[in-house]
């Protein structure tokens, strides 16, 4: 909510928007620090991480922001050890220790919000690629041919097709009706509106298509999803296990699980708080 509230914001230089985001954190912080005995701080953040400087390279929704210091100057201004890493992947790492994933050593997990992100574990330990930039999943591409733009820049995104925003928008285009949240428009699908069913179904088999291509590439079987849109599992959980299995290969067929997330949306605080603690112990 914070990422959110500071997005809607204009500034007029790269040094007036990293000294409102650090002012803002360091607000919203310091009550809770104050109150407990806080050791370490650690945060899932939008954007991409350089994974050797713990740079922020960039945020989709705060253009300005690029190579920003943000763990380190955070951490200057609370007196305090900060982590910081992307959200998708903080999500990734407390399913993994606290949730649906538990006991598998490999999980591809995914968020179904404004966007689509996604983090991966591997062996039992997050990954984030060479230059922290590994599974953006909302940005496949599962449509080739005049796909809808994404907000990424590019055309057929998988997020174009099967986040929130999408089903909103792609209801209003339909139905010539003003946008309504994903959940009102799964409370519709629920009542029988049919062209509300037909979205959530076919935001489902966009995702199945999307989770096969990961599959394939990374050949992982247990795949989690959490965020907003994840409410409309009834809906969402068959259409994307029919297109899952259809566009896998022979050998992977039927032997893919997705689970909905049983941590709601705590998955995300929970695995910050594991990262905050990991570089709390190495410092140690």
């Amino acid at each position: 909510s914070i990422t959110a509230s500071l997005s809607q914001n204009h500034f007029s230089s790269r040094s007036e928007a990293e000294a409102h985001i650090l002012s803002t954190l360091k607000k919203a912080l310091k009550p809770t620090i104050q109150a407990h005995h806080i050791e370490a701080v650690g945060m899932g953040f939008p954007g991409f991480f350089h994974t050797e400087s713990a740079l922020l390279a960039s945020s989709p929704n705060l253009p300005l922001l690029q190579d920003f210091a943000l763990a380190a100057r955070l951490s200057k201004q609370l007196s305090l050890p900060v982590t910081v890493e992307n959200d998708a992947l903080c999500a990734a790492i407390g399913e993994h220790r606290f949730g649906a994933g538990q006991g598998h050593s490999n999980l591809l997990h995914i968020t179904l919000g404004t966007g689509i992100g996604s983090g991966l574990i591997l062996n039992n330990h997050p990954y984030s690629g060479e230059h922290g930039m590994a599974m953006e999943f909302g940005h496949l591409c599962i449509e080739h041919h005049e796909g809808r733009r994404c907000g990424c820049g590019n055309r057929g995104c998988v997020e174009a097709y099967a986040s929130a925003t999408a089903i909103s928008q792609r209801y209003a285009e339909q139905t010539n009706h003003p946008q309504h949240n994903s959940q009102v428009i799964f409370q519709k699908a629920e009542g029988g509106d049919q062209q509300a069913k037909k979205v959530i179904i076919e935001a489902g088999i966009y995702l199945g298509m999307a989770i096969a291509d990961a599959v394939k590439l990374l050949d992982v079987s247990t795949v989690t999803i959490s965020g907003g849109l994840s409410g409309a599992w009834s809906m969402l959980h068959p259409a994307l296990m029919h297109a899952l299995n259809n566009n896998l290969i022979p050998p992977q067929k039927h032997r893919v699980t997705v689970l909905r997330t049983t941590l709601d949306d705590r998955a995300g605080l929970l695995g910050a708080a594991v990262i905050a603690r990991k570089r709390d112990q190495t410092r140690k």
